[in-house]
Formats: structure tokens, sequence, C-alpha cells
């Protein structure tokens, strides 16, 4: 499905919608399981792509592995095969080698074990070397400005470290609530752990003989809340959503509101109406990256004047997403302008006419533009670049009248 060319022949909208099971509890409960021996089970999985690469990873008894564009994947590997002294070289697509993971190897290199890079200083490929672990150091101190994941791959592979783990955070923490996420399910893996304002420690501990299953995913939720705010009506129904979940990005439900979406929680799940959106708002993107794009795009269809901060990790996503967003808005007549130090407005008035929007091979570009079918005909360019986190999404499209 190299392009996709998409329209909607009206802008009522009703049904259910299936979403995909949350990638980043599978990977999260997958690396569990894995340092488990076999005492914690993880069901209802994502079928992503991404998900599948870490299932491959963690499986595979060959020496070279290449995860492609999975990032949590390349963090999360990198240190479940220091933890389990596996002796690994883990490399990944283009783009791959060129986002940073310096920061995690630098705290690996730390503990006690034996990371070299194959390539660029501070990037990957890597090598993983086996050795035997005295672990050199008890804490670790890493600046939790750049990506929590990186994080994530440390507190997941502390219970079975000789003496735990304390991680000191050197900066303010970006994407706060995935990093609440892993405390959560590494709580309710029968992990128990100490969170200080500046740092968490973990002890050395077993896992709990427990089923654990994965939710349904707030982040592919969010591409119903661009759908809802530029339909006429609607009424659609996120079965298996729930507001109670630990994802962050259940954000998107208050955030709806201001985009001119209510939510209400059902006892099947999560229902979308349409409601007047607000003239101007407000966006702080630093604990909710994966949301920016979606909320962005929908500000600059419906002309809602807008502020964006907390912007700065966009830049080392799938692609930078920064640039990609105002490449392709300007397309629109509208442009994405950093008012002043990482503060971003939009300018101009929102105008369709048959664009084509390239994806640069990130899922979240393709499915935060979607939507913008319901204004008028749209390409999406690689669409079938969904699969890193929602392979049927097209297919929900076109229960939801969409035309492609």
């Amino acid at each position: 499905m190299p392009n996709l060319t998409i329209s909607h022949t009206r802008r009522k909208l009703r049904g259910e919608i299936k979403l995909p099971t949350s990638k980043s509890e599978s990977n999260r409960l997958l690396i569990l399981q894995a340092l488990s021996g076999g005492e914690l089970h993880a069901d209802n999985l994502s079928d992503s792509l991404d998900t599948i690469k870490m299932k491959e990873g963690l499986a595979s008894k060959e020496l070279n592995i290449n995860i492609g564009d999975a990032g949590t994947a390349m963090r999360f590997l990198t240190a479940y095969y220091c933890a389990t002294s596996q002796y690994k070289i883990i490399s990944g697509s283009d783009r791959m080698h060129e986002r940073p993971i310096g920061i995690l190897v630098d705290a690996l290199r730390e503990i006690g074990f034996k990371v070299e890079y194959k390539g660029q200083e501070g990037y990957p490929p890597l090598e993983i070397i086996p050795v035997p672990l005295t672990q050199t150091k008890r804490e670790v101190h890493i600046a939790g400005n750049v990506s929590s994941q990186y994080i994530t791959a440390l507190l997941m592979i502390a219970p079975v470290l000789p003496h735990g783990l304390t991680i000191y955070f050197t900066t303010p923490l970006v994407s706060q609530p995935y990093i609440h996420l892993t405390l959560d399910v590494l709580l309710k893996a029968g992990i128990s752990y100490i969170e200080g304002s500046q740092c968490i420690r973990i002890g050395r501990q077993r896992f709990a003989p427990v089923t654990m299953i994965a939710s349904m995913d707030w982040s592919a939720a969010s591409y119903w809340y661009g759908v809802a705010a530029l339909a006429d009506s609607c009424e659609l129904n996120l079965r298996g959503l729930t507001l109670g979940a630990a994802q962050g990005d259940k954000k998107m439900a208050e955030w709806g509101a201001l985009i001119g979406v209510n939510t209400m929680q059902t006892g099947s799940g999560v229902t979308l109406n349409c409601t007047e959106a607000a003239t101007s708002a407000a966006f702080d993107f630093t604990n909710y990256p994966d949301l920016a794009q979606t909320i962005i795009v929908i500000c600059a269809a419906k002309n809602i004047k807008a502020t964006f901060t907390g912007m700065d990790s966009l830049r080392i996503k799938e692609t930078d997403r920064i640039a990609a967003l105002q490449s392709e808005l300007q397309k629109f007549n509208v442009r994405l302008l950093e008012d002043s130090p990482g503060v971003f407005v939009l300018d101009g008035t929102f105008a369709m006419s048959h664009q084509t929007i390239r994806t640069y091979n990130d899922h979240r570009m393709a499915m935060a533009f979607a939507p913008l079918a319901l204004l008028g005909t749209i390409t999406i360019e690689d669409a079938d670049v969904v699969a890193k986190s929602y392979p049927n999404f097209w297919e929900e499209m076109k229960k939801m009248g969409f035309v492609m």
C-alpha cells in the first residue's frame, strides 16, 4: 500500500471502533515476562510491528539482531541483553542509527556491563559483550529530559541486578506518564519501589507468579479524537478503552474538549461526541509527546489559536516530527512557527486542495493527517507505515465511511 487516497461522502459518523492493544504496555510486559524466568505471563499483547520486533528480539538465538525502526525494542533489549549476559550485536534502520542511545549505554557501563559502539559514538548499532556482573555501582545518574525509554529500560532490569538499582535524575523528567506506566506494571508484577522527588530505587526482588493483561491503547485512540473533532456529528464507541488506564495519553480525554470532542466512559468503553471547540488553547507536550501531531493538525484545520510547548523530544522520534509537521502543514497554507524559544504557534488560514502527505516513515504522521479526509480528498504516502502501532487503522476508517 504505497499511497492511499482518502475522502468521505458525509461528515456524520457513528459506530464502534476496534483499537489495538497498547504497544507500550505490551513491550514492557514482554521484557518482564522474559526476566521473570516464567513466573509472569503476559496476555492480550499488541499485534503492532513494534511488538513483533520485540518478540523476535527476545526469542532469537542469533548473534545479530535487527529491530528496524522499533525504538522501544532498541532501548529495552539493549538493557535486557546486558542483564541476561547475552552476546548480541543489535542494529536497526538508518534512522535508528541516527537516534541517540549514549545516555543508556553510559548508565549500563557504570553498572558494570560492557557495551561497545559498532559505528558512530553514542548511536546504534551496539555490541553487547557478556561479563561477570559484580555491579560496579548500585546507583546511576541520568538526564531525565531526553527519553523516558532509557529510564524504563533500567527500571525493568533493576529487580534482577545483584544489588538492585537507584536512578537519580539530573534534569527534569519528560514523558513522566511513561515512567509511571513502567512503575505501575512493575508493581502489578510484584516489584516494589521507592520513588523520591529526583530518584527511584528498586531492590533485588522476585517477580510474582501472575498473568498480566495489556490494555487498549490511548495513543491509538487519539486519532479518533481527530476524526470526531472534524465531524459534523458523531458517536464513536472506542471499545475496551478506560479512563482509569495507567497510560498517560488518556490526557486526550481532557484535551479533546478543547478541540471539540466530549468523552464519556460507558460500560463497554469510551464514547466520543462532537461539541463546541475552544477558540484558543495552550498545550504542553512535555509528558505527552505522542499526542502532538494529532493536536497540532486539528488545531490547524479548525483555525484554533493555540500555543504548543514541550516539543523538544519530538526531534529524536521516528523522524524529526517538528520539521515534518512544518513541511506538511505548509501545504495547507499554515506555518508552524517557533514564536519564542520552545513556544510554537500556528500562522495562516487552513485550506484544502487535495494535498499529498509525506509520512517520513512515521506512523503517527499518517494517522494524524488522515482525519483531514473529512474536509476534502487527501493522499497519504507510504500508508502501510501505520503497521508500526495500529495495523488495522485503515480498515477501521473504512468502517466509518471513509472512501479509499
